[in-house]
């Protein structure tokens, strides 16, 4: 298989990526001018790379995933590296072991990358200070998912061209999700208005210390928005009773084209997956070829993690 010519890495001081709030201005521009340079590799015949031949990414999901962990294997080895995915359920883990000990058992094998999942928030950053290697976050507890951010950006400046000045809503269970989270972070961190939009029960107490305004109606929340993002129901870590039904639910908070009106006529519709289809959003608004992007979140996430895993490789 022929390799393409290596590509010259952006250097940048971040010895690991945690989540957006460690990241400057200047690094996520990085992060998404090198992403920007995949876009095109990973649509050619031959998409091997020699970046980062040599070197190890272990993957370590304690939480299920289809999207984010076969994007960043995907990505490790369009790169070269040689990938491991470890079966945390045929694992130690599952005999007791600790974090902190795993960390060390995987740390002795001495790869050059981790990228972990876990269901507790700070997860990632504990493994940081265990492991004399670089860690990536692949989204811990309710905490932080920051390349799931930094592809929703790629995917807003590959339509629209620009974040900055842009008004976008996110929409759903805000309580739970550390997508809402990263992206905040990001959105106001480049220059965008965002709007939460969710029922009193799924919003955060003072949420707008974050930058953003909140609305418990979707038509006021929607209106005059560039981007509509939607989230998934976090009923995993739901605890207790926080929506009558999921009807009720889809009839107030889902995304409808009776809603969708509100915001702007080339308003873009973005979801993180894996939707709930008559929950969160309308069946033919997540198909739709001139609006959803949800399919294109998914292809830059590649370039995104493919420039993530670059730039971090190593860096300690």
């Amino acid at each position: 298989m022929a390799i393409i010519k290596k590509l010259k890495a952006i250097k940048t001081t971040q010895s690991h990526l945690l989540g957006i709030q460690e990241l400057s201005f200047s690094q996520i521009s990085n992060i998404l001018k090198q992403a920007k340079t995949f876009i095109a590799i990973n649509k050619s015949d031959s998409k091997k790379l020699d970046s980062l031949r040599g070197k190890t990414q272990i993957n370590l999901f304690f939480e299920p995933s289809t999207r984010t962990q076969s994007s960043f294997e995907l990505a490790g080895k369009r790169l070269g590296a040689d990938v491991m995915s470890m079966n945390v359920v045929n694992s130690s883990i599952k005999k007791g072991e600790t974090l902190i000990d795993t960390a060390m058992t995987l740390n002795a094998m001495h790869p050059d990358i981790i990228v972990i999942r876990h269901h507790d928030s700070g997860a990632p950053n504990l493994l940081s200070q265990k492991v004399n290697c670089a860690v990536i976050n692949a989204g811990d507890g309710t905490r932080e998912h920051p390349t799931q951010a930094l592809l929703d950006a790629l995917t807003i400046i590959n339509r629209k061209g620009k974040v900055e000045g842009l008004k976008i809503a996110i929409c759903g269970d805000i309580l739970h999700s550390r997508v809402a989270r990263s992206n905040i972070y990001l959105m106001n961190m480049l220059g965008a208005e965002v709007n939460v939009v969710a029922p009193s029960t799924l919003m955060p107490h003072s949420i707008e210390r974050l930058g953003t305004k909140k609305f418990t109606d979707m038509k006021k929340g929607l209106d005059g928005c560039d981007i509509v993002m939607m989230l998934r129901l976090q009923n995993e870590r739901m605890q207790g009773s926080f929506l009558p039904s999921a009807r009720e639910y889809y009839e107030y908070f889902g995304l409808t084209p009776d809603k969708l009106k509100f915001a702007k006529k080339d308003a873009l519709i973005m979801h993180p997956g894996p939707m709930n289809r008559g929950v969160e959003i309308d069946t033919n608004l997540a198909d739709d070829i001139n609006r959803s992007v949800i399919r294109e979140q998914v292809e830059l996430g590649v370039a995104v993690r493919m420039a993530c895993l670059k730039i971090f490789c190593k860096k300690i």
